[in-house]
């Protein structure tokens, strides 16, 4: 259950609505870029993997960085988390009502995203074990949707309508072809986040200790396996510009190998962002259930229901905010936000993994080599270089109401010691 929550939350409107976007950024060569946020995402995962397991519990990097650096860096690494989480599911409700659905209707946004964000509130709501068996659905069904996406590719491919040329097509940026992995990098690390939010159900698994790597590092390489065959897939056939000009680009490659109904794959790419949307909700609404019982967000926030247990008040705040940012900003521009926030969350997990290593814990847990999460900060650095400015203006503003939010919060923590 815990490798398909993984699993489901990485394969989700990452791969389905940003691989044009990759696209327009790295040119032909999609699958670059993929592969090179993966194996950066990994290198996080296994900092994520050790403090998992020798602190297994909700809360996730505002625990770590509270337990490494105090309250104030616990606070800010949190409320990222949290803002990241709420920025991700507005994201995924504003590409829910692109492409794929207009295949079916065409609605407007707004009522679109209301609906498609209360439902998903109501079955957070309903409970942790319901959602994940959703889940479980959900991910099946989307896999399939991609690997139909490879295999009609190799199909366009070996009847002579695409072009393999393209898959070593970098671009024409000016500023060669690193640089255009680089930033095609940024958006396809969007593609891979998402384990960290099982981070904050670690909790209500049995035995985190064993399974948590395994189900972590397995997801990761699957997801990974998938999209770079995907990316390949849609590069070699479809033309570039053609992804690029699209919400739906793997919808693009349906309708070029022909003989599937749109509306089938629409339905399924329809169903892997709703998936998306719902695991990361379910962090959302975790994280801030957590930092709340740290008391570093408004004790409300704990409130939960009677009968099922889970976090009302806090699934409804986030499914608000969620909402306001869906009604307000573009899928690309919302999605590097996110991996801004994320990179920050990184940064301090990173680090945190090396300053806790001096509490020795009884119990036996994963460890990462020591240079991974020293590679793991600075790959957070690198990407961070490659984002835009207008981005950085908005995560700056993020960063600086987190940061007179964070001091508030650890001078109250203070007093209450």
């Amino acid at each position: 259950m815990l490798y398909f929550f993984i699993l489901g939350d990485v394969l989700g409107a990452g791969v389905y609505v940003l691989v044009g976007q990759v696209a327009a950024d790295a040119g032909g060569a999609v699958w670059v870029p993929l592969l090179v946020a993966l194996c950066l995402a990994l290198l996080t995962a296994a900092s994520y993997a050790e403090l998992v397991t020798k602190y297994p519990r909700a809360g996730g990097a505002s625990h770590y960085a509270t337990l490494a650096y105090g309250p104030f860096a616990g606070f800010l690494a949190g409320f990222c988390m949290l803002a990241a989480g709420v920025v991700s599911v507005g994201a995924l409700a504003r590409g829910f009502g692109g492409d794929y659905l207009s295949e079916f209707v065409t609605l407007p946004v707004v009522l679109v995203t209301v609906v498609f964000l209360a439902a998903l509130a109501l079955l957070n709501a309903r409970g942790i074990s319901e959602s994940t068996r959703a889940n479980t659905v959900a991910t099946v069904i989307e896999v399939s949707g991609l690997l139909l996406v490879i295999g009609l590719g190799a199909w366009i491919v070996l009847r002579g309508d695409g072009d393999v040329g393209r898959l070593t097509d970098l671009g024409t940026t000016e500023k060669g072809p690193a640089a255009a992995v680089l930033s095609g990098a940024v958006l396809a690390y969007y593609s891979f986040v998402g384990f960290e939010t099982s981070v904050n159900v670690a909790e209500e698994t049995r035995d985190p200790r064993r399974t948590y790597p395994r189900a972590l590092f397995g997801a990761l390489i699957t997801a990974g396996a998938v999209y770079v065959l995907v990316g390949a897939a849609a590069a070699a056939a479809v033309p570039t510009k053609k992804l690029t000009e699209s919400s739906g680009p793997l919808l693009e490659v349906v309708r070029a190998a022909g003989g599937v109904p749109t509306e089938l794959f629409s339905a399924i790419a329809l169903v892997a962002v709703a998936n998306g949307a719902l695991l990361t909700g379910i962090m959302s609404s975790r994280l801030a259930y957590g930092m709340a019982k740290d008391g570093l967000l408004p004790g409300f926030l704990t409130k939960v229901l009677p009968g099922r247990r889970t976090p009302w008040a806090a699934i409804a705040a986030t499914t608000a905010l969620s909402l306001l940012l869906a009604l307000t900003g573009d899928v690309a521009t919302l999605a590097s936000t996110l991996v801004l926030l994320l990179l920050v969350v990184f940064f301090l997990v990173n680090t945190a993994v090396l300053v806790l290593r001096r509490e020795e814990m009884s119990r036996d847990h994963f460890r990462a080599p020591t240079v991974v999460p020293v590679l793991g900060a600075a790959s957070c650095v690198l990407l961070a270089t490659q984002i835009e400015g207008e981005v950085w203006l908005r995560g700056l503003v993020v960063l600086a109401v987190g940061a007179v939010l964070g001091a508030v919060a650890a001078a109250r923590v203070r007093r209450a010691r």
